[in-house]
C-alpha cells in the first residue's frame, strides 16, 4: 500500500479505494500543485490500469444486490451520515482542492465543498419522497416501479472536482447503484479525500470505489466493461465520442455533460454597469468553468459604455495564490492547458482578430494568463466556435434583438446562456428564444438542484439534477395486476 502523503497538513492516500480497501498499482503519476508547478509535488497516485478497472466493477457488482434492496430510507440515512462528515471535514476538503486544483480557498470552504454535502442530502431526500405512478387502465391496477440499474461508472473533470463528484455519485448512490468514480488525473486528490469519509460513515465497501489513472488506460476499460449499466461523464467532446460508442456496443445509457460556448447577452434597456460586472466575473477561476458566458455580445448603442465599466472591473481582478483573500483569479490548473489557451490567442492574432486587452502571461513560471479580451474579425473566427476554457471572452456587438438572438445561438453548443435586459417581455421572449439548456435571465449560476442540467448540441446529451438523474439512474417496471384476481 503506497503511504499517505500531506497536502497542506491533510494526510491523502494517493492509491485507489475499492471494495473499502486501499489498493496500490505497480505504476503511478504525479499530482503537482498548480499554485507553484515546479516546486510542489503533491504526491505519487497509483496508475490503474484494465485489471484495476475490472476488479472495481467486480467490487461493484458484489456489493450492489444488497445496496439495492435497501430501502429509500436505509440508503438515505447513509448519505446524510456522508454529508455530515463532509461538513465537519470542510476546510480540510478545501485545503487539498485548492493545492491540488488552484481553485480559491475561500470558494472552496464557503461555497463549493458545502454544495457538495448538500448534494449528497438533496438526493437522499428526493429518492425517499419519490412516488409511484399509480392508475387503473384496461380493468388492470397499474404501477410503476424505479428499479436500481446495477454498477454505474462516473467519470469527472478537473474543475471543481469535488462539487462535481458529489452532484454526480449522488443520485447513483441514493437510486440504489453502486459506484465505481474515475477522477481526473490533474486533480484526483479530493476525491481520495470523499473515499475516506465514505468509510467513516459506514457505507458498505464495494458500494463506491475509486480508480485512479489516465483516461487513456483505466477510463477505457472501466466504460467498456460489460458488468457496467450505466454511464456518466462531464468533460470534452472528443473523449464523449469515445465513451459514446462503447456504451453503445454494451447497450448501456450513458450521460455527457460537455462544453459551452456561452452567450452573455447584453440589450440596452438592461443595467449596464451590473451586466459588465457580470462579465468581468467570467474570468473568476480563470475562467475555467463550462457554464461562463465566454462570448459577449451587446447591442451597439451601448457598447462605450459596457466596455468602460467592463475594463475597470477587470482591472480589479488579483492574480494570486488561491490560499490569499486577495485572490480573485486562481492559476490555471496544468502548463499543458495554458499551452492549449496560448494557442488560441496566437491564432487570433495571426488571423486577424484584435486583442482588446491582455492576451499574455504575467509570469513565465505561473499558470496564469492575463484576463483577455478579444473582438473577432468574423463570427466563424476560431476563438468564437470553439471552447477555450481559459480567461479569453470574445466581444461582439448587434443592432437588434434579432441579430442579437441569432448571433447567440450561432454556435454549435447550447450548454447555457446569460440574457441582461430591463423588459420583462424581452426576458420571456429571449429567454425562450436562446438555443441552451439552462439560460438565467440578469443573473448567472443560481442553481435549484431539483432542475434538469444539461446541453444542447454538442454540449451534452441527456439530464441531470433532480428526479431526471434519479431516473437515469434506474431502471422502469410497469407492474400490471388484474383486478379482483388477488385477495
Amino acid at each position: 500500500m503506497t503511504k499517505r502523503f500531506d497536502v497542506g497538513g491533510v494526510a491523502v492516500s494517493g492509491d485507489h479505494f475499492i471494495g473499502g480497501e486501499r489498493i496500490s498499482s505497480p505504476g503511478t503519476f504525479e499530482t503537482r500543485s498548480p499554485l507553484d508547478w515546479s516546486n510542489l509535488l503533491l504526491g505519487e497516485v497509483a496508475r490503474g490500469d484494465a485489471a484495476t478497472a475490472d476488479h472495481a466493477v467486480r467490487a461493484a457488482a458484489d456489493a450492489f444486490p444488497a445496496w439495492a434492496a435497501l430501502s429509500p430510507q436505509e440508503r438515505g440515512r447513509h448519505l446524510h451520515r456522508l454529508a455530515d462528515l463532509i461538513e465537519a471535514h470542510k476546510d480540510a476538503i478545501a485545503t487539498v482542492e485548492c493545492l491540488d486544483m488552484g481553485l480559491l480557498e475561500d470558494s472552496l470552504r464557503l461555497r463549493l465543498v458545502p454544495r457538495g454535502a448538500l448534494n449528497f442530502r438533496n438526493y437522499a431526500d428526493l429518492a425517499i419522497e419519490h412516488e409511484e405512478r399509480v392508475w387503473s387502465s384496461k380493468g388492470t391496477a397499474n404501477r410503476v416501479i424505479r428499479m436500481p440499474a446495477g454498477p454505474a461508472v462516473i467519470i469527472t473533470p478537473w474543475n471543481a472536482p469535488f462539487m462535481l463528484s458529489t452532484w454526480k455519485c449522488a443520485p447513483a448512490l441514493a437510486a440504489g447503484n453502486t459506484v465505481i468514480l474515475k477522477p481526473a488525473e490533474w486533480s484526483p486528490l479530493s476525491a481520495s479525500v470523499l473515499a475516506d469519509l465514505i468509510a467513516e460513515a459506514g457505507i458498505p465497501p464495494g458500494v463506491f470505489n475509486i480508480v485512479q489513472g489516465l483516461g487513456r488506460e483505466v477510463g477505457d476499460a472501466l466504460v467498456r466493461h460489460p458488468g457496467v449499466r450505466r454511464i456518466s461523464f462531464t468533460g470534452s467532446v472528443p473523449t464523449a465520442r469515445v465513451i459514446g460508442r462503447a456504451a453503445a456496443d454494451n447497450i448501456v445509457p450513458f450521460t455527457a455533460e460537455l462544453g459551452g460556448k456561452s452567450c452573455l447577452l447584453v440589450f440596452a434597456d438592461a443595467d449596464i454597469e451590473a451586466a459588465a460586472k457580470k462579465a468581468a466575473g467570467q474570468y473568476d477561476d480563470s475562467g475555467q468553468v463550462c457554464m461562463a458566458g465566454s462570448r459577449l455580445i451587446v447591442e451597439e448603442s451601448v457598447r462605450e459604455e459596457f466596455l468602460a465599466h467592463f475594463h475597470r472591473f477587470t482591472d480589479a481582478h488579483v492574480m494570486g495564490d488561491s490560499r490569499d483573500p486577495d485572490t480573485t483569479m486562481a492559476p490555471m490548473i496544468h502548463p499543458d492547458h495554458v499551452a492549449r489557451v496560448e494557442g488560441f490567442i496566437a491564432r487570433a492574432r495571426a488571423a486577424g482578430d484584435r486583442i482588446v486587452r491582455g492576451g499574455n502571461r504575467p509570469h513565465a513560471d505561473g499558470l496564469w494568463i492575463e484576463p483577455t479580451l478579444i473582438e473577432p474579425a468574423s463570427n466563424d473566427s476560431e476563438v468564437v466556435q470553439s471552447e477555450i476554457f481559459g480567461p479569453v471572452l470574445t466581444f461582439q456587438t448587434f443592432a437588434d434583438e434579432a441579430e442579437g438572438i441569432a448571433l447567440a445561438n450561432s454556435t454549435a453548443y447550447g450548454l447555457s446562456g446569460i440574457v441582461y435586459t430591463g423588459s420583462a417581455a424581452r426576458a420571456e421572449r429571449v429567454g425562450r428564444a436562446v438555443r441552451a439548456g439552462t439560460v438565467w435571465v440578469n443573473t448567472f449560476l443560481v442553481r435549484d438542484l431539483t432542475a434538469p442540467f444539461g446541453g444542447i448540441g454538442i454540449s451534452g446529451l441527456g439530464r441531470e439534477g433532480g428526479h431526471f438523474a434519479l431516473e437515469f439512474h434506474s431502471d422502469l417496471k410497469t407492474l400490471q395486476i388484474l383486478e379482483g384476481s388477488t385477495a
